[in-house]
């Protein structure tokens, strides 16, 4: 079983081959492949590789499937005995990636 640890926009995933993530948006279209240069830890077949802090080498191919927005949040700010009330929803926007090799 090959695994990695790759950085997406700013967060870590621990991804699979055949497997897919949702990240933050990446601009890319439906349909494209990417390539994922940020690898930080690498194993295959029990080959451990650590990167400091990435691995120069190693690659990981992913293919964008579709753009979409994460469940709603919501954001409520109150102060008592000031008369304050806020309430606010956000979604994140999102891309799906399916990871073809590592």
């Amino acid at each position: 079983m090959a695994y990695a640890i790759v950085e997406i926009s700013g967060r870590q995933f621990w991804i699979q081959s055949g497997s897919f993530y949702d990240v933050n948006k990446i601009h890319a279209q439906p349909g494209e492949t990417i390539i994922l240069n940020k690898v930080l830890f690498l194993n295959r077949e029990g080959n451990i590789i650590v990167g400091s802090p990435c691995i120069n080498d190693a690659t990981i191919k992913a293919k964008v499937l579709k753009h979409l927005k994460s469940r709603k949040i919501i954001v409520f700010k109150m102060k008592s005995k000031k008369n304050m009330k806020s309430k606010q929803g956000h979604r994140q926007d999102l891309t799906r990636l399916l990871i073809q090799e590592i």
